[in-house]
């Protein structure tokens, strides 16, 4: 990969953060259309994306969103209000640049129809301009590299008519103190009497001194909308690769020179009186105090941004790899578990004290790099909630409803993979809470409830798995309806009794619904089953719990990782099985009086618990021990055992894919090597029980 491949896809990954922050921002200004914070948060991310876009060739998306930038920044400077038109043109734009850079890279560019779009989203924001039509961008200057924390000199001095074009330059100082260390001297030896002042002129000034690890031109862009307004200097004075020991930063009489606000044969006379300079100075009144005071503030800002360097660059705080890298990584480390495994009963197997104890000691040393490796790929799953916001904006107001969605435990932690494979299920969750569960405002207001309906959302850690609840004040399920479908579908014979909870989970079934009517976001009885499946897929399992009148809550629970799971070993026949460990409740023996070919339940400690034996359902020959055991599991919220030859004990069980042949078969969901080299199938508990009564067995 190129230099330059390695730039565009570093400003994909960063587009696409900021992308989810300025969506988020704007969905919170929603809320708070008089918050600066966010405001200056949303006309950030545009500014970056564009200045980014231009720097790594991407002109399409640093143009349009030139544009966006521009009306908003009529926003940031109180000229334009925030209203809901305004907010659903930046979201479409937000969409907008989103789709440019998806389809960047395409072969054809990005479609027609899509540069049409774009168009329209700009017709409509520059209704918000009428006076000041946006020209077109003059060609992006490249910024040039910034390899450290470069330190700039800026003079900022707001001109007589500043204030007239709505401008603040205090707002200015704030852009400026977000880019890095920044130290200001104001100059207020201009403001004159109060009986000659103008309160529209701004009569004080800045010299500035920023540390940043940004280039001059992203410095310039702060101003870019002001450079006519007042007298401005930028002057890189520092690259960032001066050390703390470089020694004094520059005399005074040198900074001073440098500014223009001496001359060096002023500096010469001054220096030849052979006093302390900056008294010779203020003295003879070639400089006015106040410059030599800001002439050491930014000598000892200097001598402390090096001084701080040193120490900042041998400690980089965050670093950003390709995920591809971490997979390989856990790929690696899910090898070495297997061969401490089989370096373990080797030495278990001997009488060597000395291979034991290394064996011991690779043992915790490979626990440790396992849990420092998956925790790694563990991120906070609030970035998937945050982009639940706009759904539930736009959806419920596509269905003339009034709905908050109100998240909780966003910083709980989830293995990568189990956050990206998740995000869809969730959507179809949420959707349909939205359209079945929560009512319209007058539906609401006749059952006495307040018109606007609320969607929570939250995360906990329970135990080794993850808990998600999605929960609406809505409607509730009707279990009457579900059950007469039911039966009306012949799932469900007439006379059968079952409770609520059960009766809810039919609507997993394929097909299933009791809509009266099909919408185009749901109502055809098509999703709930691919959810259920996708969430099993991920070794989770699905429960739903609804009031009728007071709403539905759907709970999910996943584990944190798909990567390295804690097994319990078993073995029917020749054939070895791991089962995980965090559905297994406990394991007994099969009593000798239940294990025949009856009813296949057993009596466990007054509870009636069904069992299915996996030496007849994958069809092993052979005859069984004279004392099988029953692994005891719990499977969305029921027991069920499962009838072996032999628990053998709990294995670190690193899963591998099955091949194609093989993933398609009932009841399995990965494999594994043992200690000592063969394989192990991993069982999927809730497919087998699942497959078992489908079979009626």
């Amino acid at each position: 990969m190129s230099q330059d491949d390695m730039h565009r896809m570093a400003f994909r990954e960063e587009a696409g953060e900021l992308l989810g922050e300025l969506e988020a921002s704007l969905l919170a200004l929603e809320d708070q259309p008089e918050d600066q914070d966010l405001i200056n948060r949303v006309f950030r991310a545009m500014h970056t994306i564009k200045g980014s876009g231009a720097m790594f060739g991407f002109e399409d998306i640093a143009a349009f969103t030139h544009e966006v930038e521009t009306v908003f920044d009529k926003v940031r400077n109180g000229l334009l209000p925030v209203s809901k038109t305004l907010l659903d043109l930046t979201l479409a734009a937000r969409d907008h640049i989103k789709l440019l850079l998806e389809a960047a890279d395409t072969a054809d560019g990005p479609d027609p129809a899509i540069a049409l779009q774009g168009q329209g989203i700009l017709d409509g924001l520059r209704r918000f301009s009428p006076a000041a039509p946006v020209q077109a961008e003059a060609p992006a200057v490249m910024p040039e590299t910034v390899r450290g924390m470069a330190t700039y000199r800026i003079r900022f001095k707001p001109g007589p008519g500043f204030y007239a074009t709505g401008n603040n330059p205090l707002h200015f100082l704030e852009d400026l103190a977000e880019l890095g260390d920044m130290r200001r001297y104001l100059h207020a030896e201009e403001v004159p009497c109060l009986e000659d002042m103008d309160p529209e002129v701004c009569h004080v000034w800045w010299d500035i001194i920023l540390g940043a690890r940004k280039s001059y031109s992203q410095i310039q862009d702060v101003f870019a909308f002001v450079e006519d307004d007042c007298e401005l200097a930028i002057d890189q004075i520092d690259n960032g690769e001066a050390l703390s020991d470089a020694g004094v930063y520059k005399k005074l009489g040198e900074i001073l020179v440098e500014r223009g606000d001496l001359t060096p044969d002023d500096l010469a006379q001054a220096l030849a009186a052979q006093k302390r300079l900056g008294t010779v100075l203020a003295d003879s009144g070639l400089v006015a105090k106040s410059k030599i005071e800001a002439a050491l503030v930014e000598q000892e800002a200097v001598r402390e941004i090096r001084k701080a360097r040193e120490p900042a660059a041998e400690s980089a705080s965050s670093i950003r790899v390709a995920a591809e890298k971490l997979d390989d990584l856990v790929d690696l480390v899910g090898e070495l578990v297997i061969v401490q495994s089989q370096i373990k009963q080797e030495a278990l197997a001997g009488n060597d004290p000395t291979l034991k104890a290394l064996s011991e000691h690779l043992e915790r040393l490979s626990d440790d790099l396992r849990d420092s490796t998956l925790g790694i790929r563990m991120l906070p799953i609030g970035s998937t909630f945050s982009r639940f916001r706009r759904l539930v904006r736009d959806l419920s107001a596509e269905l003339g409803k009034e709905i908050d969605l109100v998240t909780s435990g966003e910083e709980t932690e989830l293995d990568k993979t189990v956050i990206e494979r998740l995000g869809d299920p969730l959507v179809h969750l949420l959707r349909n809470s939205i359209d079945h569960g929560v009512e319209r405002p007058d539906e609401r207001r006749a059952s006495g409830k307040p018109p606007r309906g609320t969607v929570f959302l939250s995360a906990e850690h329970s135990g080794g798995s993850v808990v998600i609840r999605i929960t609406d004040d809505g409607r509730g399920l009707d279990a009457r309806a579900i059950r007469a479908k039911a039966v009306e579908r012949g799932v469900l014979p007439p006379e059968a009794e079952l409770c609520d909870k059960d009766l809810f989970n039919l609507i997993f079934l394929p097909g299933f619904s009791t809509a009266k009517a099909i919408t185009n976001v749901s109502g055809r009885g098509v999703g709930m089953d691919v959810v259920k499946r996708a969430i099993e897929s991920l070794r989770g399992a699905v429960e739903i719990d609804s009031v009728p009148g007071q709403g539905t809550t759907i709970t999910v629970r996943l584990p944190l990782t798909l990567a390295i799971i804690d097994g319990l070993q078993i073995q029917t026949g020749r054939e070895f099985y791991v089962a995980p460990l965090s559905l297994v409740e406990e394991c007994v023996d099969l009593p000798r009086d239940e294990a025949g070919e009856g009813d296949k339940i057993i009596n466990l400690r007054g509870e009636i618990v069904p069992y299915i034996r996996l030496r007849d359902f994958f069809g092993i020959d052979g005859c069984p021990p004279d004392v099988e055991q029953v692994v005891v599991s719990s499977v969305e919220g029921s027991r069920v055992g499962l009838v072996v030859d032999r628990v053998i004990g709990e294995h670190q069980t690193v899963i591998k894919s099955l091949g194609r042949i093989y993933r398609d078969v009932e009841g399995l969901s990965g494999a594994t090597i043992k200690g000592d080299g063969t394989m192990a199938l991993i069982l999927d508990v809730p497919g087998l029980l699942r497959a078992a009564v489908e079979s009626g067995n």
